[in-house]
């Protein structure tokens, strides 16, 4: 399926010029066990709806950056540079609540 993907150093762009690199999950902290890691690691949720994931846009700017991506038709997308994140997802948070 091909989609129009937004950068948030480039802007609107074709999918094909990007790299999909997997679900964004928050990292463990260093002295957590082994099973934390082995989740963070191999365990993926695979939602069918939105989700953030990571994408690398390697035919651009080759920055990496976040993307809130609706996976059921590749609608509703969000964009945002990672150190961004916390104001991107607070948003999320508080319109559910």
């Amino acid at each position: 399926m091909s989609f129009m993907l937004t950068c948030p150093n480039c802007g609107d762009r074709h999918q094909s010029e990007f790299s999909f690199r997997g679900e964004y999950s928050k990292r463990p902290k260093q002295d957590d066990g082994f099973p934390s890691w082995v989740d963070y690691v191999y365990m993926k949720e695979n939602v069918s709806g939105k989700q953030y994931e990571w994408w690398y846009h390697g035919s651009g700017c080759q920055r990496w950056f976040l993307a809130e991506r609706d996976t059921t038709n590749n609608t509703d997308q969000t964009t945002f540079c990672f150190d961004d994140r916390q104001e991107f997802m607070n948003k999320e948070s508080n319109a559910d609540a």
